[in-house]
């Protein structure tokens, strides 16, 4: 950025300052430009890798009655509360929940109308089709869309833009501190939105929570959520919630990179195979529940493992009955050459095999719903798709925990508004995984997390352009 922008951001009043540059960020730009605000975005990222997570989304979950769009049939708000209320074990804001559910239903058509297309869902183990509507292109394509939007309305976006820090006074927010191209400066404002994402991608954040075994996870997300804004605004008493220990975090292939893997490196094997650790020993049922509403918790049994790795291990019957994997599998014709190639013990793991195996009963194995085809004796059980893994060639993927993004977040109301040590903010609003915490506080629903991105990116948009009007 050269100096002559630098200084004709910081020479200004914005109406609407908006510190992110997703999901969440561009809903809030999009419906604060609509309603006449003049509108910055200080996006954290470079141009080449803005959107933050958005980017690597593939679909975001909608309630909705009948037919609407590429959605069939009808998914309607008491079985979207249920599905959430089972992956959170209870711990969510029933209020802000049934919010952003109610008003998922109107976010189709607005997205539509704003540049994202979509497509068919997936086929195979997703089974979507009425939970989740997928876009077209991904959810690059998605990004680039509101961007296009945007600069149509004449938001004003900044890349390399970090903020650091809010300046309040009295519980109204007056400007914030942006490193911009080299260049420190003071922004001033008459509403901001904060939606920049957690702090998954500070490892030594993570570590504190967790422990040093943080330091082994991989972050499949942007490694541009550090936290610095969150940080700052806990520094300054802004009321919290979540678990720093909570994430939405999946088992990922163990051979994907340290940060911004993406949704590629997750694998969809698991409900197919049995999972041993560097022991060979199983450790958990991995029949338990379809995709979508039990993926997610992967990535904490793995991270609970020693060295936080894990194997998936199936045979030829079962390699075409989930996505394909961006890396190959481990193959063998015998389990015993499998184990070797993994580096794991090799009688435990043959031993661990044979019992799950004398443990499988004769039924119909169903892929593609909850087929009560579970084991007999076997601790832990498979409640649903054991087969025995007997058909060679046998395959085998190394799994670790991806943390996509963290839970701890800033506590908000159904305005979307930020909350002070004094009570709610003047000036000051909150969204997309900056606030997720607020619904998720522990587990994750495929797709939700662009479903609060966009219901409170939105929310908070027109309640700061409101309030500067």
């Amino acid at each position: 950025m050269t100096d002559g922008l630098s200084r004709s951001l910081a020479g200004e009043t914005w109406d609407v300052v908006i510190a992110g540059g997703g999901n969440a960020a561009l809903c809030a730009a999009i419906e604060a430009a609509e309603a006449g605000a003049r509108v910055l975005i200080l996006e954290g990222a470079p141009h080449a890798y803005r959107g933050g997570n958005s980017r690597h989304t593939r679909n975001f979950r909608c309630m909705h009655h009948g037919d609407l769009g590429p959605l069939v049939e009808t998914y309607d708000e008491e079985e979207f509360w249920q599905d959430l209320l089972r992956v959170t074990r209870g711990e969510t804001d029933e209020e802000l929940a049934r919010h952003a559910i109610r008003n998922s239903a109107e976010c189709l058509p607005w997205m539509q109308a704003h540049g994202v297309r979509f497509q068919p869902s997936l086929a195979g183990t997703l089974s979507l089709d009425r939970t989740n509507a997928f876009f077209l292109g991904g959810g690059k394509a998605l990004v680039n869309a509101y961007y296009l939007t945007a600069q149509d309305l004449g938001v004003t976006v900044a890349y390399d833009a970090q903020v650091s820090h809010v300046g309040i006074e009295g519980g109204r927010a007056t400007h914030v501190i942006a490193s911009i191209g080299g260049q420190i400066i003071s922004i001033a404002g008459r509403a901001f939105v904060l939606a920049s994402g957690g702090f998954q991608a500070d490892i030594d954040w993570l570590a504190r929570a967790w422990g040093p075994s943080a330091r082994n996870f991989l972050i499949r997300g942007t490694p541009y959520n550090r936290g610095v804004l969150l940080r700052d605004m806990v520094d300054q008493g802004a009321l919290t919630v979540g678990d720093p220990t909570q994430c939405h975090a999946v088992a990922i292939d163990g051979r994907a990179p340290k940060f911004d893997g993406g949704i590629v490196t997750r694998l969809d094997c698991v409900p197919f195979s049995i999972v041993v650790n560097r022991d060979g020993q199983r450790f958990h049922d991995e029949g338990e529940d379809v995709w979508p509403k039990r993926y997610a918790i992967w990535g904490r049994l793995v991270a609970a493992q020693p060295d936080q790795v894990a194997y998936s291990i199936i045979d030829s019957r079962s390699i075409d009955l989930f996505m394909p994997s961006v890396y190959p599998p481990i193959t063998a014709d015998t389990i015993p050459d499998l184990a070797g190639k993994l580096g794991l013990p090799v009688d435990a793991v043959a031993d661990t095999i044979a019992g799950f195996n004398a443990a499988c009963r004769e039924g119909q194995f169903r892929p593609q719903e909850l087929d009560g085809l579970a084991t007999s004796g076997l601790t832990p059980a498979k409640t649903n798709w054991a087969r025995a893994i007997a058909q060679p060639p046998f395959y085998a993927y190394s799994l670790r925990p991806g943390v996509t993004f963290t839970y701890l977040g800033l506590k908000v109301d159904r305005h979307a508004r930020a909350t002070g040590p004094e009570g709610p903010y003047e000036n000051i609003w909150s969204a997309g995984e900056m606030m997720a915490g607020s619904i998720l506080g522990q587990g994750y629903l495929a797709g939700f997390g662009m479903t609060i991105g966009t219901v409170f990116g939105r929310i908070a948009g027109q309640e700061a352009a409101a309030h500067v009007a």
